[in-house]
C-alpha cells in the first residue's frame, strides 16, 4: 500500500455511523467535519472514501473491512456511535475488525475532550491496526472531532509509516507530525 509519490490521492476512509443520517432523516455533519479537518491538516493530495452506515454492527464491520481492504484506505476515520447507548455498537465493530489495538489514541482524545465537556468520561473511542490501516473512531460533533484530531493527528502520519501505509504530510502551520529525525 506504500505510495511516496506526491502526484498520488491518498484515500482516506470516513464512515459515519448514524441511523437517522443513513435514513435521511437528518443530515450528516460528522462526516463533512472530518473531511473539512482534514483538509486543513493534510498537505499531501488525498481523496475522502466516505459512507454512511446504521447503527449495526455487522454492517460497521463490512463497511470498515471494503475501507481497508479492499479500496485501500490507510487511515479509516469513523464519526458516531462511540457512546454508551444501547444503538452505540462503533467500537465493537471496530474491535471485532481489529488486528492491534492502539490504546493511547483514545485515551488522549478523552483527555483532551475533558477540558471542554465533562461527559468526555462517556466516550469510548478507541484506535485499531488492521493490516496496513488505522482506524481511529472520533466522535459525532464536528467541534468534538476538530478536537479530537487536532490531538492526535500529529502521530498519525508516523504511525501509517511504521505500518506500511502511504506517506501523508501536513500543514505545517496547522498541525506539525511528528517523524523521528535521521
Amino acid at each position: 500500500m506504500t505510495d511516496t509519490s506526491s502526484t498520488s490521492s491518498v484515500p482516506i476512509g470516513v464512515l459515519t455511523v448514524s441511523d437517522r443520517a443513513f435514513q435521511g432523516v437528518y443530515e450528516d455533519k460528522g462526516g463533512p467535519g472530518i473531511v473539512a479537518a482534514l483538509s486543513d491538516i493534510i498537505a499531501t493530495p488525498w481523496h475522502a472514501v466516505s459512507r454512511i452506515v446504521p447503527d449495526e454492527q455487522a454492517t460497521i464491520e463490512n463497511a470498515l473491512r471494503e475501507m481497508a481492504d479492499t479500496l485501500g484506505c490507510c487511515l479509516i476515520l469513523t464519526t458516531g456511535g462511540t457512546g454508551p447507548a444501547l444503538r452505540d455498537v462503533t467500537v465493537e465493530a471496530t474491535m471485532a475488525v481489529a488486528d492491534r489495538i492502539m490504546p493511547g489514541f483514545g485515551e488522549l482524545m478523552r483527555t483532551v475532550s475533558l477540558r471542554e465537556v465533562p461527559t468526555a468520561i462517556l466516550s469510548r473511542q478507541e484506535a485499531v491496526l488492521r493490516g496496513q490501516s488505522l482506524i481511529v473512531n472520533l466522535p459525532g460533533k464536528p467541534s468534538a472531532i476538530r478536537t479530537c484530531l487536532d490531538a492526535v493527528f500529529p502521530a498519525i502520519p508516523y504511525c501509517l509509516d511504521l505500518i506500511g501505509g502511504y506517506r501523508i504530510d501536513t500543514h505545517e502551520a496547522v498541525c506539525k507530525a511528528f517523524r523521528p529525525k535521521g
